[in-house]
């Protein structure tokens, strides 16, 4: 049997570093040390992920101002 393979996360109620299976990953779990609930997510998944979707809003809000700029401009005759 293969040996289970871990990552660290903090836990947000107690703040204490948890070790968690990979085979976790996304899925609710429970602090063994204040019974507190989270959701089993690597940092550095969530981090890179997070950022991706900022840029993209951040892409789309851009294209939104463009456009309601243009909009105000007089149409040429």
């Amino acid at each position: 049997m293969p040996n289970p393979i871990y990552y660290v996360q903090e836990c947000p109620t107690c703040g204490r570093r948890l070790q968690i299976r990979v085979e976790y990953l996304g899925r609710r779990v429970v602090c063994q040390h204040c019974q507190g609930a989270l959701i089993a997510a690597d940092p550095a998944m969530r981090s890179d992920c997070g950022n991706k979707l900022l840029k993209r809003a951040d892409e789309l809000l851009a294209s939104v101002a463009n456009q309601n700029c243009q909009s105000r401009l007089p149409h040429p005759r």
